[in-house]
This record gives C-alpha cells, sequence and structure tokens, in this order.
C-alpha cells in the first residue's frame, strides 16, 4: 500500500511547483520579447535593402534634375518629375531614412566616405563637396556618403 502524502509534504510541493511555473512563465516572456526584437531587428534589415535598391534610381531622377536646361525648368512635365522626386523624399522619411548632412559639416568616417582631398589653410578635414548622398535609417547607415575633403579652420 502506498502512503498518504503528508501536509507538510503536500506544501512543500506546492512550493516547488509554484517555482518552477514562474520560471517558465518567465522563460517564456523572455522568449517572445527576444522573438519580437529579432522580428524588429530582421524588419530593418531589409527595410535597408529596399531602400538600398531605390537609391541609385533616386540619385538618376536627381543627377537628371541638375542637368536640366534653362529653357525647361519650368515645364510641366519637369515639375511633374519634382513631385515624384518629393514623394521619394517623403516615403524615405515615413520610413525613418535620413539624408547625411555633408557641406560644411567635419568629417565623419563613419558616415563620409572621401574620396578627393583638398589642400587648406587649416587643421580640420570639413567637406567641401557632396558627389553622392548617403542615408541613414536611425544610426545605421545604408550608404555612406561620398565627399570632396579639405583641411578648413572651422
Amino acid at each position: 500500500m502506498s502512503r498518504k502524502p503528508t501536509i507538510k509534504e503536500l506544501e512543500q510541493q506546492i512550493v516547488e511547483l509554484t517555482g518552477a511555473l514562474q520560471r517558465e512563465r518567465a522563460d517564456a516572456e523572455n522568449l517572445r520579447r527576444r522573438t519580437d526584437q529579432e522580428k524588429a531587428r530582421l524588419g530593418e534589415f531589409y527595410k535597408a535593402m529596399v531602400v538600398q535598391e531605390l537609391l541609385p534610381a533616386l540619385d538618376n531622377l536627381e543627377r537628371a534634375f541638375k542637368h536640366t536646361p534653362k529653357d525647361l525648368k519650368d515645364h510641366d512635365y519637369v515639375k511633374g518629375l519634382k513631385g515624384v522626386l518629393k514623394q521619394f523624399e517623403q516615403c524615405f522619411a515615413q520610413l525613418g531614412v535620413k539624408r547625411i548632412k555633408t557641406v560644411g559639416e567635419v568629417f565623419d568616417p563613419r558616415l563620409h566616405e572621401a574620396v578627393h582631398m583638398e589642400d587648406g589653410d587649416g587643421t580640420v578635414e570639413v567637406v567641401c563637396e557632396e558627389l553622392q548622398p548617403g542615408y541613414l535609417i536611425g544610426d545605421e547607415v545604408i550608404r555612406h556618403a561620398m565627399v570632396k575633403v579639405k583641411m578648413d579652420k572651422k
């Protein structure tokens, strides 16, 4: 015959099972939190990939505006294309994409890629020209800004 557990043994078993249940709940919550964080990181990764694929088209559109003949500057077609450029900018803003500041900024190798260095009369490297814009999502660089740098007194 089996003996009946005592009240003290049952109370001890309740304490042990309660502790095990609390640990399992904490483990489940930690797993849920890690999964949510991983989903967010993965979403940011894919967002950055899509933006990187769109950047060459945006670059070409901006280059086209820089070379618009003077007699077409006020043409409705050009105005329409400027609207498309604005839509790109608005979409990027909604996605949290920011253009890296360049001209007049102190050169920062985390944000800028110097492709040319000009002599100057100062001691500080300052961006003097932007050759290709760079972009960030949050603090993550999607593409470094290609710039010319000059020594300045800043």
